[in-house]
């Protein structure tokens, strides 16, 4: 089976080609990780933590698992050059040419799947108006229908029914086949990305005290119970929906091997408080594995060589593990 995942090396005034560096720290007997960037930016960079690596030239003929020394680089080369901590909209299809190379290597199977550095969405909306992040690229390139955000930390695993909304229009974004969809897709990863047999996922209602029986709100018994007793007919483990406050307690957190939630913030303060450097992102429902760091550009750190790995190493990981466990279909 394929186990070669690419790293996309992210916004090139970022701390993403820096943070390269630290792939030269790990070990995998079984995966080889090519990060996607230009060589001689990547080079520079992880020299501001030493000198102590090297680096090879990637051949797609050639499987070299990743060993410790080495960075193994598919050299794309800037637009224009980049100074640490000032973007130029100049390199903005650089960076999207990253993304699409590596989306691209997926679907012709040379990649097992893709780890991503920090992009800024702002520099790249100079460019290309309607672009909204990796999620939504990925979603386009491939043709999927619906995907799902799940976030993570060594602790446990938070997935989102709503992400990025308004805390007015959750409700009524909040429907039955929203669920269905949502849950479907968060089962089948969990079986066939992770290679959990049968997945337990708890979920949190919408309202305090998941409505208190319809005194604090009916979305719960309207909708919500209903679409989750139908799918635990289907054969789906779903417990819920429970109240958010109560939620992430050992006993369940012992049980879950992934918890829903209805709106971005209902979750995940919870999550980064338990493990904010040594938080992932993942994307269910494409048809590669993708998993991400979970911080942005921080412009303010780059070109200094004091960035924290931490987030992306849990990425690196998170999707060698996936790759182990995945099951083809």
């Amino acid at each position: 089976m394929n186990k070669r995942i690419a790293i996309t090396s992210g916004e090139p005034s970022g701390i993403g080609p820096e943070l390269m560096y630290h792939l030269s720290k790990l070990e995998f007997e079984d995966i080889q990780f090519v990060v996607l960037g230009d060589r001689k930016l990547i080079e520079k960079r992880a020299s501001l933590y030493g000198s102590d690596f090297t680096i090879s030239e990637y051949d797609k003929n050639r499987f070299e698992p990743q060993s410790i020394g080495n960075i193994c680089i598919m050299d794309i080369p800037l637009n224009v050059e980049s100074v640490a901590g000032h973007m130029d909209s100049k390199n903005a299809q650089y960076v999207i040419k990253l993304l699409k190379t590596a989306s691209d290597g997926c679907i012709s199977k040379e990649f097992k799947g893709i780890v991503t550095g920090p992009i800024s969405k702002a520099v790249i909306t100079e460019v290309i108006p309607n672009f909204t992040g990796h999620t939504e690229y990925f979603q386009n390139l491939t043709n999927t229908k619906k995907v799902v955000m799940m976030l993570g930390c060594d602790k446990f695993n938070v997935a989102l029914a709503t992400t990025h909304l308004p805390i007015k229009d959750i409700s009524k974004t909040i429907t039955k086949e929203l669920l269905f969809e949502i849950v479907t897709i968060l089962n089948h990863d969990l079986k066939t990305k992770f290679g959990i047999k049968k997945p337990h996922i708890i979920s949190s209602g919408l309202n305090p005290h998941a409505g208190e029986d319809g005194h604090l709100g009916t979305e719960e018994l309207d909708t919500i119970i209903p679409a989750f007793n139908e799918l635990r007919e289907k054969g789906i483990d779903i417990e819920g929906p429970l109240p958010a406050d109560t939620m992430f307690q050992d006993k369940y957190i012992e049980r879950a091997d992934a918890f829903l939630t209805m709106y971005h913030d209902q979750g995940l303060p919870v999550l980064k408080y338990a493990g904010f450097d040594s938080g992932f992102n993942t994307t269910l429902g494409l048809p590669y594995i993708r998993t991400s760091v979970d911080h942005g550009t921080a412009l303010d750190l780059a070109g200094k060589g004091i960035a924290d790995a931490g987030s992306l190493i849990c990425a690196i990981n998170l999707a060698a593990n996936m790759a182990r466990r995945s099951i083809q279909e």
